[in-house]
């Protein structure tokens, strides 16, 4: 069940975890998992790894949140951030690697991966798709980027934002069709 929090009540649970309340880390967890799951699972490309790396970071959160403060990060920030270090730690252990399979095994598989060519040009295109998002103005950029590249709803880019819903949905439609314009020529 996905419990979605505004930037401000995350904060206050988070406030309460500090002190021990579990129902505000069950309010953490059901509102946050999902995304941290997916920093963890991006990062490890391993669900089972993924999975524990989750667990070891909602441990730290319970052991941390007393030292979050919401005046140098946003709570999600705070969150991801302690995902990602742990995802990256745990990917430098070597955990990762005890599960692959010796490189002398993989000497006659295909290799089903881009090609060179190929990633040029999606790096060309991550490019040119980089470069008209700057061509935006910063709220309407910065809406699409969070909508896009970390999964925010519209609700919470206009809960974070504080504007209506309706104008938050305006924003990013008029923006997508900008984007697509500049990147049709």
């Amino acid at each position: 069940m996905s419990v979605s929090l505004t930037r401000d009540e995350l904060s206050a649970a988070l406030s309460r975890v500090g002190q021990g309340d579990r129902a505000a880390f069950r309010r953490v967890y059901e509102s946050t998992s999902a995304k941290l799951m997916g920093v963890c699972l991006r990062i490890l490309s391993d669900r089972q790894l993924a999975e524990d790396v989750l667990q070891e970071t909602y441990v730290a959160v319970w052991n941390k949140a007393g030292a979050f403060d919401a005046a140098r990060a946003s709570p999600i920030t705070w969150l991801v951030t302690i995902a990602r270090n742990r995802s990256i730690d745990r990917l430098r252990s070597g955990a990762a690697l005890r599960k692959a399979v010796p490189v002398d095994e993989a000497f006659d598989l295909a290799d089903d991966g881009a090609s060179a060519d190929d990633l040029v040009a999606g790096k060309q295109e991550a490019l040119r798709l980089a470069g008209c998002l700057d061509e935006l103005d910063v709220r309407t950029s910065t809406a699409i980027r969070t909508a896009f590249f970390q999964g925010a709803t519209y609700e919470q880019l206009a809960a974070a934002e504080g504007t209506p819903l309706g104008t938050m949905k305006s924003w990013i439609r008029r923006g997508l069709l900008r984007l697509r314009a500049c990147l049709e020529r």
